[in-house]
């Protein structure tokens, strides 16, 4: 029997351990989904920091994090521990991830320069060192638990489908909450303590559930470790479905980032009411997607992966234009947000399936298999577009006169206003286009199976 059947026989994992995992994203979400959305708010409107400041530390971290992602995808395919190599980055980072969470909201009222200090350094020690080390060996982790695809398909839809909750939590609930426990900057703090908390439970859980079954590198490639760096890079860069797999994620980060942080000014700004409206356009549109995740298995047996996620965005980009009939309706905004879940669902769900058959995709055509390369690398694309997202709508408000507050009603310009209304305008419609191209050229749902055959041979020959 050949390797390649052993590890598929091997490769079915149960609800449990889906679930597990699943959690482990719920953990980071609470965190990311902060972060590409209230924080911004936070720093602006409670702690009294210009929008241009804000955008400058965001972008600015981009620097670090993108070398932070690469460095930390050659730490995993270097790693060597009893729990594998992705694996044991989600115990050993646990409680420092949390521990930053926190202090993110704990800025000093102090001078402009200690205030940009201080976010600089715990906004990079968050994003840059322990999201990474949490995030990206976590990602890379489901191409270890598994080799058969449409396991890997399902690890990434329960993990898609669990993942709204996080950003439930870590958005729609937080402003809420922080207005119950005094609508201060303290506020904020119990409010991250406890989602922090939370998170920390979750990732313990999915360290434990999850384990590391497929060991290609270290049974064909016993000096797998010792790869020449130029080897991982040329072998990532001739990867075309790489490629594909990072604009597919860089995609839908931006797409999240930019409604996560331009909505909480709407609904303030032109809707007059941050607390709920806020937080029933997000719960509708994350609950949309989850449940449209969860259907992704029933439909993903009549159409494949590349089919449904091209759909999906089509109907984004259709049903955005109903946001241009009335900019000032609540109504009409909510109905946008509805369409926007139901379309986005299928890339949320699946986004990690592509990213696992790139990496067989790769082992295939350069005889070099590197999960956390691949992961890092698209991990890159995600968090450079968060921070220029962040960055972009930031500097448009600064540009506009936006006037920052401690926690005091404001009424901003008019221009603000106009701006505000203009980035939910066009901002998606030009992600939904990027997308739209990729898919249309992607064909490796096609060539898979006859892939999958030959390296099954190949690994039958002791070959990688």
């Amino acid at each position: 029997m050949s390797k390649i059947v052993q590890a598929k026989e091997a490769g079915y994992l149960g609800w449990g351990v889906r679930f597990s995992y699943g959690g482990g994203d719920v953990a980071c979400n609470i965190v990311f989904g902060a972060i590409s959305s209230v924080l911004t708010l936070f720093y602006t409107d409670y702690v009294g920091i210009s929008p241009a400041i804000v955008g400058l530390v965001m972008l600015s971290a981009r620097v670090f994090d993108g070398v932070s992602d690469v460095l930390m995808g050659f730490i995993v395919e270097r790693t060597k521990s009893r729990w594998g190599k992705s694996r044991p980055w989600l115990l050993w980072m646990s409680f420092p991830f949390a521990l930053s969470t926190v202090l993110l909201f704990a800025v000093p009222q102090s001078t402009e320069t200690v205030q940009f200090i201080y976010m600089f350094v715990t906004y990079n020690f968050c994003t840059t060192v322990c999201y990474t080390a949490i995030n990206l060996p976590y990602g890379s982790l489901s191409a270890m638990m598994t080799r058969v695809s449409m396991e890997r398909t399902m690890l990434s839809i329960v993990r898609m489908g669990c993942s709204p909750f996080g950003r439930i939590l870590g958005v729609a609930l937080t402003i809420p909450l922080v207005k119950f426990f005094g609508d201060d900057q303290m506020a904020w703090i119990k409010t991250m303590s406890i989602w922090a908390t939370l998170a920390l439970i979750l990732l313990l859980i999915c360290f434990w559930r999850c384990k590391e079954t497929v060991n290609i590198n270290v049974e064909f490639n016993k000096d797998a470790g010792k790869v020449p760096i130029k080897t991982l890079v040329s072998a990532l860069v001739r990867n075309q479905y790489f490629w594909a797999a990072l604009i597919l994620w860089t995609g839908q980060c931006a797409n999240q980032v930019l409604v996560g942080t331009i909505i909480p000014y709407y609904c303030k700004y032109v809707f007059g009411d941050v607390t709920w409206t806020y937080s029933i356009l997000y719960f509708t549109e994350t609950i949309l997607i989850s449940v449209g995740a969860l259907c992704c298995p029933v439909l993903l047996r009549r159409f494949s992966k590349r089919d449904l996620t091209l759909a999906g965005i089509i109907i984004c980009f259709a049903g955005h234009f109903i946001f241009f009939i009335d900019p000032y309706s609540f109504n009409w905004m909510f109905t946008g947000c509805v369409i926007r879940g139901l379309g986005v669902a299928p890339l949320n769900a699946i986004l990690f399936g592509f990213m696992g058959d790139a990496v067989e995709f790769g082992q295939w055509k350069t005889h070099v298999r590197q999960e956390g390369m691949i992961f890092a690398g698209s991990s890159v694309g995600m968090k450079i577009s968060a921070g220029l997202i962040s960055a972009i709508v930031t500097g448009l408000l600064s540009l506009s006169g936006y006037i920052s507050s401690t926690g005091g009603e404001v009424v901003q310009p008019e221009a603000v206003v106009n701006m505000i209304i203009n980035i939910n305008k066009f901002g998606p419609l030009l992600i939904w286009v990027v997308l739209i191209v990729t898919l249309s050229l992607y064909k490796l749902d096609r060539q898979y199976p006859k892939i999958m055959q030959e390296l099954g041979e190949r690994e039958a020959r002791g070959e990688l």
